[in-house]
């Protein structure tokens, strides 16, 4: 019985892994579409999102499904809690990266970032890159230093939303452009935001064994 427990734990990890691997790069590529005003780029990144949505029911359904037949004790609910937790984080990280490539979409074939403001949005980028790539081995070795460094990095990212802001209020932009801009710098800080609590769900589940 606790042999095909864990089974379905690890498997339920490779799902989550999964899937941070298709929220990082869905950011990666909405970003790409933004940056260069690529309407394909950003549709495809759009359409994909419903592969994400699909993977967080499968994990949801996997995870009752333990609950109702394994009967897990107390530290193994905890275990499976953090996982519902972090797929739940990792769908909206996914309906981020999606809302930028609308952003990107809709203002296709014109830039969507005035060129002064790339330097930002490429550091943003590389800031949630990096994110996702530290939320991965969090999940996959259930590491706490590499959770406490997602807290660092997010960090990070509120330093460059401050920074975007502080460009916008100084610039001349259209309104349009500004608000665009506004809503992408609040879109990079809350995929931030997400991937930090995925670190505080690996915390929680460690609890259980500290």
């Amino acid at each position: 019985m606790r042999t095909t427990f864990h089974q379905e734990l690890e498997t339920i990890d490779e799902k989550l892994i999964g899937m941070t691997q298709l929220v990082q790069s869905a950011m990666g590529r909405a970003t790409t579409a933004l940056l260069e005003a690529d309407d394909v780029t950003a549709r495809e990144v759009i359409s994909d999102d419903n592969t994400v949505d699909a993977l967080r029911r499968e994990i949801d359904e996997h995870i009752l499904r333990v609950l109702a037949t394994q009967q897990p004790v107390a530290g193994d609910l905890r275990t499976l809690v953090a996982g519902l937790r972090m797929d739940r984080d990792l769908e909206r990280m996914g309906d981020l990266a999606r809302h930028i490539a609308e952003i990107a979409a809709e203002d296709a074939p014109r830039d969507a970032v005035p060129i002064q403001l790339h330097g930002i949005v490429h550091s943003m980028n590389r800031v949630a890159l990096h994110l996702a790539e530290q939320v991965k081995e969090a999940i996959a070795f259930r590491d706490r230093e590499s959770a406490a460094e997602l807290e660092r990095e997010d960090d990070e990212m509120d330093t460059l939303h401050a920074a975007l802001y502080k460009e916008l209020l100084a610039s001349a932009l259209p309104m349009q452009t500004a608000l665009d801009l506004a809503l992408l710098g609040r879109y990079y800080e809350r995929y931030a935001d997400h991937a930090v609590a995925i670190a505080e769900s690996v915390r929680f589940e460690a609890a259980a064994s500290a």
